[in-house]
């Protein structure tokens, strides 16, 4: 470790003697790292910010470990670090409810860097910085994919042979946290037990998915294996014909790790309109922009599409709950998606913001009070 890390470091522990408690949600990317900090035991927010990252390879770790150091000095001035929520976006099979993290534990998340190469490692690095820095305080692993741990077969199996189902090919589903928490604030809107609503929740950002929800539990969502499948997104396809893919190795000779680039970073609305920022979208669909409108319209299209199928699946629901920054944000999606469709005609419409962050402090904080905290 750098003596400027070592020096931090010290700071920290002096400073947090007499220090309320917080405990620290971190969503790290892989363009930053986003952190909210809570004081114990109310989770009144203490301290929130944005770190951005533009380095990679061993430019990188540098860049990451100053960057904790500097997290934990600021954290330092707000209150003692009691714990850590690290929101993992991919659990694999064997990790769906938020865990302690250990070393064992570690091991295990490493074998999921594949199946979210755009989001695990980067997660894990700063578990390790954590753990490494403060070997004291406890770390908890939270996973997007917990809400649909119990999605039935018919939902999460592929129709491909099925021992590659039993090889773990399966659908996980993502941004369950938001999911999960923005059906519990609908439910206290609609003044019933979250297990008694059915529901369909949209959440709309960079990345966008839908899931079904029956009496509280998922059903049904967009996004399968990984976080490609599903709506059309800012710069992800979403569904496509797999035949696409293979026509691409083909006439173009792209390889997969060419085609895997176009999918995630080249497609979606930056693909059709040009553009990259939704507001920048909007405003020039609003103008008439051919590409732009078209981008817009393909992106409402597939959102109704998917509410109309689950409606087939859920028969009736008590309400249609958007989030996200664009869900949530300008009306002008949810209005265009919601017009001249009079399924829902009847059912309630929210916008509620998502609050990821605190749900995640509430898993975290309900699995370490379980567990005796460590003294120095």
């Amino acid at each position: 470790m750098s003596g400027v890390f070592v020096f931090r470091m010290k700071v920290y522990h002096y400073l947090c003697l007499m220090k309320k408690e917080i405990i620290v949600v971190l969503n790290a990317g892989s363009t930053s790292l986003k952190y909210k900090a809570f004081y114990l035991p109310s989770l009144v927010v203490a301290d929130e910010g944005q770190f951005s990252i533009d380095t990679v390879g061993k430019e990188r770790q540098t860049e990451e470990r100053n960057i904790f150091a500097a997290l934990v000095s600021k954290l330092s001035l707000v209150g003692e670090i009691s714990g850590f929520a690290h929101r993992v976006v991919h659990g694999g099979e064997r990790f769906f409810k938020p865990v302690l993290v250990d070393k064992a534990v570690l091991l295990d998340l490493r074998k999921t860097f594949d199946l979210a190469p755009l989001h695990n490692p980067y997660n894990v690095s700063f578990i390790l910085l954590a753990m490494k820095a403060l070997p004291k305080v406890k770390n908890v692993a939270v996973f997007d994919t917990g809400f649909y741990e119990a999605l039935p077969d018919v939902a999460k199996i592929y129709p491909i042979p099925y021992e590659y189902f039993e090889a773990g090919v399966r659908k996980y589903g993502f941004h369950g946290i938001s999911h999960e928490y923005i059906a519990g604030e609908a439910a206290k809107k609609l003044k019933k037990p979250l297990s008694k609503c059915s529901l369909i929740t949209v959440h709309l950002g960079g990345g966008s998915s839908i899931t079904a929800i029956k009496n509280g539990k998922a059903v049904d969502t967009s996004m399968g294996f990984t976080p490609l499948e599903g709506l059309t997104m800012i710069s992800r396809a979403g569904d496509i014909d797999p035949g696409v893919i293979f026509y691409l190795m083909r006439k173009y000779k792209m390889s997969a790790k060419d085609i895997e680039e176009l999918l995630q970073r080249s497609s979606g609305l930056k693909g059709i309109s040009g553009l990259k920022d939704f507001k920048e979208i909007l405003d020039a669909a609003a103008k008439d922009e051919h590409k732009p409108r078209l981008a817009f319209d393909m992106f409402v299209y597939r959102i109704r599409k998917y509410i109309g199928a689950y409606m087939g699946v859920l028969g009736k629901i008590d309400a249609i709950v958007f989030t996200g920054g664009i869900g949530s944000g300008r009306r002008e999606t949810r209005e265009a998606v919601l017009s001249s469709m009079p399924i829902l005609k009847g059912v309630k419409k929210f916008a509620i913001p998502t609050n990821e962050e605190l749900a995640m402090a509430e898993k975290a904080v309900s699995l370490l009070k379980n567990s005796p905290k460590i003294k120095e």
